[in-house]
């Protein structure tokens, strides 16, 4: 190279005229001895401004001075720092005349730059079809992989979403190309919402189930990133719905459109996939996946098509063992979750979980909303298999695991009675139920004063006398001055009614205002004169999944039924 020039931008006279276009003053320099080969700060020519500037006739001159001898092929394929080559800087701007003019000189069109592009792949990303169409016929590489990600050039023109190149390439290239992630430009199409690209790829024969390396396919990519025109058109040309996406579980297009909230989509999957996902063994539901994006509206679709809420337990799987207990799990410790609704609505089995996260705090509203849905029935009135009575009023009633698991939960979690006890009386819960060794001796007073009140206090046994006598000399416990005497016959007669009519119809307005007593009676059946505890909070709130941890590793279950 001739360093004799040097400017303070190290651009040489040749080059710089060769910038301007002026080939007149390129010649005249070349004449007076100036040199075509002195580099700039970029590695650049005066070949290279030639022809990235798109002159013609500076080319010719260039190259007509640059000699026929053994260096001039050296010269024609000469790099920038970043391995640039003239054909390559003519093929990036689809400059045509200037690749014909240098492949005529023996440039070579396969040569790559140092991230690995070539001229054929600088002319597809760029979407230069009549550049692309001389490269190949000139007999441009056209799989050879590209860029760190091994894209081959069909790739980049699918990404790209230039129709007219595809077209051109899948006549020649290999349709069934990966990349790092064995990923094919079908699936890229169908990932980036490419129509008219998938088209054209399935036209060529790309095949429409190809999966990646993690097993996705090009429904399923389809399916996640809401491509709704991609998603009906694999489904019309034979995309499988129920082939594995996932190495972990069996993970299907229908769980990626869940996932997502795309519901337009979620509609044209479920009729075509296996329903063995909602409930079958080693599978998991799509509510799962759609619970955990807290997508309620995709939640409520699933249930209205007949998805189970209870699903399957996924514990060995994904550490859940309902979709409830991952609702709940993932609920504030101030409202509960439109999720939450729609499952209990739904009619979700209630485990004891689902309790602790109803009964071990000192909000109510989890509590509540399952009580809005579910009745609590007396014990008796269970059908000797196990199963629920009818319900009075078209509500579901809790079964007799859900009522025994209620009860354990309640009894392991006396410390917040003040809270949940008044809400489960007064939705019907047979107080007799809680008379229990653990609420005697760990009951607040005020709590225990309330469960006493719906009960006749002087027959209690002989072992619950025993335990209240002792906190009442130990000063824990501080009863009512009612219970120091007979209860009185009102009294004893609302116990009567209650059970006469069952605890869940007399917690009813309606159904006590029909009753043949006087209406000044109807409060007083309805216990409206006892008047609830406040809870007081022992110690600093904390969140309730934090209470729950700490219940939960202390646990002892209680069997009362």
């Amino acid at each position: 190279m001739d360093f004799t020039e040097c400017y303070t931008d190290t651009v040489s006279s040749v080059a710089m005229a060769a910038r301007t276009g002026c080939w007149e003053k390129v010649r005249s320099l070349i004449n007076r001895g100036m040199s075509v080969d002195i580099r700039d700060n970029r590695g650049w020519n005066a070949l290279h401004e030639a022809v990235a500037y798109g002159n013609k006739e500076c080319v010719r001159e260039i190259l007509k001075a640059a000699g026929s001898g053994p260096g001039f092929r050296a010269y024609v394929n000469s790099v920038t720092h970043q391995g640039e080559s003239p054909c390559y800087l003519a093929a990036r701007r689809g400059h045509v005349a200037m690749i014909r003019l240098l492949v005529a000189s023996h440039a070579n069109v396969n040569q790559l730059t140092n991230n690995l592009s070539s001229p054929l792949y600088a002319a597809v990303n760029a979407g230069y079809k009549d550049a692309v169409e001389f490269l190949i016929s000139q007999d441009a590489e056209v799989n050879r992989i590209h860029t760190a990600s091994c894209w081959t050039c069909l790739h980049q023109a699918v990404y790209k979403d230039h129709i007219e190149v595809v077209g051109m390439l899948v006549k020649v290239c290999d349709l069934e190309a990966l990349d790092d992630h064995k990923v094919t430009p079908l699936f890229l199409a169908a990932q980036y919402g490419r129509m008219e690209c998938l088209e054209i790829l399935f036209s060529a024969g790309a095949n429409v189930n190809a999966q990646a390396a993690d097993l996705a396919t090009p429904l399923m990519i389809a399916s996640q990133e809401g491509h709704e025109a991609c998603v009906d058109f694999l489904l019309d040309h034979s995309a499988d719905p129920n082939i594995a996406c996932s190495q972990d579980w069996p993970q299907l297009p229908i769980h990626a459109a869940a996932e997502a909230g795309h519901n337009q989509i979620l509609r044209k999957l479920i009729p075509v996939s296996d329903r063995a996902c909602d409930r079958g063994e080693g599978m998991v539901s799509p509510l799962y996946v759609a619970v955990h994006s807290n997508q309620s509206q995709t939640v409520e679709l699933l249930l209205s098509e007949g998805y189970s809420p209870d699903a399957q337990d996924c514990t060995h799987i994904l550490s859940l063992q309902s979709p409830l207990c991952l609702a709940l799990t993932l609920t504030s410790d101030h409202q509960v979750s439109e999720c939450v609704r729609l499952l209990v609505v739904a009619g979700a089995t209630l485990d004891e979980e689902s309790w602790t996260y109803a009964l071990a705090t000192d909000k109510t509203e989890l509590l509540g909303l399952i009580l809005e849905h579910r009745w609590i029935p007396s014990p008796q009135h269970f059908n000797k298999d196990g199963s629920a009575p009818n319900s009075h009023t078209g509500e579901t009633a809790l079964n007799l695991q859900e009522l025994r698991d209620l009860l354990c939960v309640a009894l392991n979690h006396v410390h917040f009675a003040a809270c949940w006890l008044p809400v489960l009386l007064n939705a019907g819960l047979e107080p007799s139920l809680l008379l229990q060794h653990n609420m005697m001796e760990q009951a607040e007073s005020g709590a225990l004063n309330y469960l006493l009140e719906f009960v006749n206090w002087a027959v209690l046994p002989l072992p619950l006398k025993h335990v209240l006598e002792r906190r009442k000399e130990q000063k824990t416990w501080m009863p009512s001055i009612d219970f120091d005497s007979v209860p009185s016959l009102s009294h004893l007669c609302r116990l009567q009614v209650r059970t006469m009519l069952d605890s869940h119809r007399l917690m009813m307005t309606d159904v006590v205002s029909q009753l043949p007593v006087p209406s000044l009676l109807h409060r007083y059946l309805h216990f409206s004169d006892v008047e609830p505890s406040s809870y007081t909070h022992s110690s600093p709130a904390t969140p309730v999944s934090y209470r729950i941890d700490g219940y939960q590793n202390t646990h002892q279950h209680i069997h009362v039924l």
